[in-house]
């Protein structure tokens, strides 16, 4: 695996279900920082920073973003592979997505510090704002 620049980005991150047929929340393709939006047939999934987070009896706060620096060719392969697997020796947790440019990864708040060693142990150049 190649060696991978990964930015620590600041701010608290939340991941909340909504039903299926609810609305996007106005406005929340506003935020700053990353957004994220998706529906399915059984959800409407949200990734976004914390204080924009719509009201959700299912929802997990206190993450923190990890975005690997791209644009990444879509010919790359193994690099979320690589990435899961080096926090998953090190006991961490993740929630992934990926985005048209790159990878991005959701770490617990309170895994941030493991995150990032494991990480740069394995190699890679781990940034942070």
């Amino acid at each position: 695996m190649r060696r991978l620049v990964v930015d620590v980005r600041p701010g608290d991150y939340s991941v909340v279900r909504l039903a299926p047929d609810a609305p996007v929340p106005a406005g929340l393709l506003d935020a700053p920082g990353l957004v994220s939006v998706t529906r399915t047939p059984d959800e409407l999934s949200i990734v976004c920073p914390t204080e924009v987070a719509p009201e959700s009896d299912t929802g997990e706060h206190g993450w923190r973003l990890l975005t690997v620096r791209g644009p990444l060719e879509f010919t790359l392969t193994g690099i979320m592979a690589a990435l899961s697997g080096e926090l998953a020796a090190a006991g961490v947790s993740l929630f992934a997505l990926s985005t048209y440019d790159t990878d991005h990864l959701l770490v617990k708040d309170e895994n941030l510090e493991r995150a990032v060693r494991a990480l740069s142990e394995a190699g890679h150049d781990v940034v942070r704002d």
